[in-house]
Formats: structure tokens, C-alpha cells, sequence
């Protein structure tokens, strides 16, 4: 067989694994002003878009996903030092030399030639406007009394796709600071304990901020209030609840 075609062969089989490894995945679709946005939950806290051609992982894990079938990066971003959000291997299997990553302080300690984004930090990246908000928790704390995520260490994103501003909360619980996030069309909550949010704290979190649709998220691993959130969300109006799950 010629080379070419030899080539050929391996492109199609590589997009074959890409696509099949997406397919069963959570996925959604929003409309934004600039076209659609794929939306992609690969599992507990990663994330993945796709809108105008580019490419946007969040907390890339390889424990949820084999990220060498998934399509390169054009900008990703670290939400915390966690090794279920800053996984090295899995940064690197699509990461190129192109590639921007935008993390914390903490994080660029292991990543090079990262963008540094601190809570309250706005830039755009990749042509795409990237706000930094607080991530920690308040409630739940480790035997030693310290919280499981102290505020200013973690970032929150709210990354906005044309008018579709999409927040990815990062492990949080449900803070003051929510409250001042304004016309978010979707969020990304974490719920599992005892790092994250109960069904509870989503739920207020919800009120908080009001965004359109809610994807839990970070329900993966450890206990978690998931199984009765929607019948919680009932009390919260104007807000659609999409779970999304690997089929």
C-alpha cells in the first residue's frame, strides 16, 4: 500500500477513536452569537468546548478519559493544584506547542509557560474573554480544621463564548461571591462531599447567581447528593437542570 494511503488509513482511524471516545460522553449543545457551542462533560471535574474550531478543556483527568482520543487543545484551563485537576500526563497528551493554559499561581510551579490568573483577574485568551472568580470552601474542612480548597489558591472560570458566558465552578462550595456573577447561561456546580457542595449548597447557588442551565458536575467520585437534586431543584425557578452522563 502507497504511503499515502498508508496515512490516509491512520487519519481515519484516529478521528474514528476521537469521535467515538466524545459519543460516549455527556454532551450538550448551546446557541451563542457566534454559533454553536458543544458543550462536554468527559467526566467528574473535565470538561470540554468546541465552538468556532477551537478547542477548550477544563481540569483535564485522565482517569475519565483516555485524552490521547480527544481532540487537541487550543486553550485549557486549571482550576486548581489537586491532582484530579492538574494531571500532568493528561495535560501533555493535548497539549502542543500552540496550546495555551491558563492556571493559578500554584499550578505554574509544575506547568511552564503558563498564564497566571488570579481571583478577580480578567484577559483574554485564545480570543476569548476568561474571568477568574473565587473557588474554596467554607463548610467543609479536613480533620485538621483547614478547609478542603482555602480561598486564593483555586479559580473559577467564566469564559465567554460570543453573548453565552459559561461559568465552570471548580471544586467550591456555594460562596458569597456567586452572587456577583451576572447573566451566566451556564454553570457548572460541583456536587460531592465532602470536597464540593451538598444538594443544599447547589441548590443556593442556583438562587444566587440564576444561570438559565445548571450541569452538575465532580458527582464521579465520593458521596454525593446527585440522585436528589432534581426533585431540590424544584423550588428553583427559571433554571434548567441538564445532568450529563457517559451513555
Amino acid at each position: 500500500m502507497a504511503r499515502s494511503s498508508v496515512l490516509a488509513v491512520i487519519i481515519v482511524l484516529l478521528l474514528t477513536l476521537g469521535a467515538s471516545a466524545q459519543g460516549s460522553m455527556g454532551t450538550d449543545v448551546l446557541k451563542t452569537s457566534g454559533g454553536d457551542l458543544k458543550v462536554i462533560h468527559v467526566g467528574h471535574g473535565s470538561v470540554m468546548f468546541e465552538h468556532r474550531g477551537k478547542v477548550i478543556h477544563v481540569d483535564p483527568f485522565g482517569k475519565m478519559a483516555d485524552y490521547a482520543t480527544l481532540p487537541k487543545a487550543d486553550l485549557v484551563l486549571i482550576t486548581h493544584e489537586h491532582g484530579d485537576h492538574l494531571d500532568l500526563d493528561a495535560l501533555g497528551k493535548i497539549r502542543t506547542d500552540k496550546t495555551l493554559v491558563v492556571l493559578t499561581k500554584i499550578c505554574a510551579e509544575k506547568v511552564k509557560d503558563g498564564i497566571v490568573m488570579s481571583n478577580g483577574d480578567v484577559k483574554t485568551v485564545a480570543d476569548l474573554k476568561i474571568e477568574a472568580v473565587p473557588a474554596y470552601n467554607v463548610a467543609h474542612k479536613r480533620d485538621s480544621g483547614d478547609p478542603f480548597h482555602p480561598k486564593g489558591r483555586g479559580n473559577g472560570y467564566v469564559i465567554s463564548f460570543g453573548d453565552c458566558r459559561v461559568y465552570v465552578a471548580g471544586d467550591t462550595e456555594n460562596i458569597p461571591e456567586m452572587k456577583d456573577l451576572k447573566d451566566i447561561r451556564a454553570a457548572f456546580l460541583p456536587i460531592n462531599l465532602p470536597f464540593t457542595m451538598t444538594g443544599a449548597m447547589v441548590v443556593d447557588a442556583a438562587k444566587s447567581f440564576g444561570p438559565q442551565v445548571l450541569y452538575p458536575y465532580h458527582y464521579d467520585m465520593g458521596q454525593t447528593d446527585l440522585p436528589q437534586l432534581p426533585e431540590l431543584m424544584k423550588e428553583v425557578k427559571g433554571v434548567d437542570l441538564r445532568i450529563l452522563k457517559k451513555k
